[in-house]
């Protein structure tokens, strides 16, 4: 069904589905006549030759200088041009998708005084499969995401370079096999297409999906370790974490006992030990903080999704133009950013427990490496290596970027946010995070095969999930293929789909 943009309610998994699924979308018609209402309030502001930020004066510094008539169609072309001043590799399609689905339900508000074409245009190239090139990085996110978004501005006037049908081809000839007419830009419609903070929004909904994902994981292989170390059951006890309140920790807790469920270690028959160590027994507590700001940035992320990030913003009910800075990205970049460290802070968690697994004195009677012929053979060894290598580069990225402005445009723009360095890092950190975790899986899932008592039922399933992926560590082998085999398995959500299928879905919030 297609997603309908109204500009009110769209949620962070109508992203999804149309950044990565390919799902349609189609314009409301009460935000067809929002544009059409702002724009002719627009139109009658510019026949009484009233000043209006660029509309007719300059950008940034050069807002005191006043345009004539004849200038101020053409600037909005000059304004695309210079904004788009990117430098990269191209993004990922999904990610510009996103971006041009976050922008349409901006001016489905009708606060942006476009022309009703731009917006449609938007939405004839997501229907239509034509994703504008755009570079991975120019971006400091105020006054929003311009370079990237004047990259996808291009397209408007049929220049630039598209994707289409998985080619990459000059954007006029992508449009003209998809049958779009290129709208071109008039008075205010360049500004009204790249002023706002739409990448880091559009990439932050992804990322939200994507942790959201990864902490149910972060759990499913938590149960695995804590069962292969035969931990004790008492720290995951739903009153123990009610009594303190935080909600993250309850979810979690109540998702790693469903994983416990049936298990020999819930009997109270197998000796245990009185009290585990921290990287064991506060696993819920852990991933739980990250949970409850993980919920937090789905809230904030939402609301930029359907606010008005714009400037200036056209209000014909008031008849009034304000100008401000709603672009600003910090309400979004400071979430993200503070995402990322929570996501290295349950990877660290991982590695802990990793080394738990591997360590002859801590693996409560597991081989070495969890290898049998340990002398002969190093296991799992130099796994740990790798899993230690992702995670300083993941502590080297969550140094927050949303304290690292750096002024710009003559100290006009003298405080920005820098978003996209944020939305940047939160990614690859959340990469390395699927490799730290697949990691884990193995060694867990090793561990698991030299105990001799029955699991819970989510962890079965969860060991059967990794078996299909990657074999029985017997003789020692080459493990790159292995990690990159479960990373990969991680981020298709392999053992998820599987646990869930066995046990139900786990909590999210």
């Amino acid at each position: 069904m297609p997603v309908t943009i109204t500009g009110k309610n769209l949620k962070i998994e109508d992203v999804v589905r149309v950044a990565r699924d390919g799902e349609k979308v189609e314009l409301h018609p009460e935000s067809i006549a929002r544009i059409k209402t702002g724009r002719a309030f627009l139109e009658k502001k510019v026949a009484a030759r009233e000043i209006m930020y660029g509309v007719n004066t300059g950008i940034g510094e050069l807002s005191e200088v006043v345009l004539n008539e004849e200038q101020t169609r053409d600037f909005q072309r000059y304004l695309v041009y210079n904004h788009a001043a990117g430098i990269g590799d191209p993004m990922p399609v999904p990610w510009v998708r996103a971006a041009m689905l976050a922008r349409t339900n901006v001016h489905a508000n009708g606060f942006s005084a476009c022309r009703p074409e731009i917006t449609q245009a938007y939405v004839n190239m997501l229907n239509k499969g034509v994703t504008p090139v755009v570079c991975n990085k120019g971006s400091v996110g105020a006054c929003g995401d311009l370079a990237p978004m004047s990259q996808i501005a291009l397209s408007l006037m049929g220049e630039g370079e598209s994707f289409y049908q998985g080619e990459r081809m000059a954007t006029r000839t992508a449009l003209a096999k998809a049958g779009i007419t290129p709208p071109g830009l008039e008075v205010r419609d360049g500004l009204s297409a790249i002023n706002g903070s739409n990448f880091i929004c559009a990439v932050g909904c992804l990322l939200v999906h994507d942790v959201e994902r990864w902490l149910k994981q972060s759990e499913i292989v938590a149960a695995m370790t804590l069962e292969a170390l035969l931990a004790n059951m008492k720290p995951y006890d739903t009153r123990l974490h009610e009594l303190r309140g935080f909600r993250g920790a309850v979810t979690s807790a109540a998702n790693l006992r469903k994983m416990f469920a049936g298990s020999d270690l819930t009997t109270g028959k197998m000796k245990v030990k009185v009290q585990d160590a921290y990287s064991m027994r506060s696993t819920p507590q852990v991933v739980g903080a990250a949970r409850d700001h993980l919920r937090w940035t789905r809230e904030q992320v939402e609301i930029e999704l359907n606010g008005i990030g714009d400037n200036p913003i056209f209000l014909p009910q008031d008849n009034v133009v304000l100008s401000g800075a709603n672009f600003q990205g910090s309400p979004i970049s400071v979430p993200l950013d503070m995402l990322g460290a929570c996501v290295t802070m349950v990877s660290v968690l991982s590695e802990r427990r990793l080394n738990r697994l591997l360590h002859p004195a801590l693996s409560v009677g597991l081989p070495a490496f969890l290898t049998g012929g340990a002398g002969m053979y190093s296991g799992h060894m130099l796994s740990q290596y790798t899993a230690d290598m992702l995670i300083v580069e993941q502590r080297i990225l969550s140094a927050p970027a949303c304290v690292q402005s750096i002024p710009a445009a003559a100290d006009q723009e003298d405080f920005v946010s820098m978003g996209w360095n944020t939305t940047l890092k939160t990614n690859q950190i959340l990469d390395n995070a699927c490799g730290v975790l697949g990691i884990e899986f193995i060694a867990a899932a090793q561990a698991l095969d030299f105990r001799n008592f029955k699991p819970g039922k989510g962890t079965q399933a969860a060991h059967a999930a990794v078996r299909k992926v990657v074999e029985h560590l017997d003789v020692d082998r080459p493990l790159f293929t292995d990690h990159n085999n479960m990373k990969d398995a991680v981020k298709n959500l392999v053992v998820l789909k599987a646990v869930e299928d066995a046990i139900g879905e786990l909590g999210t919030y």
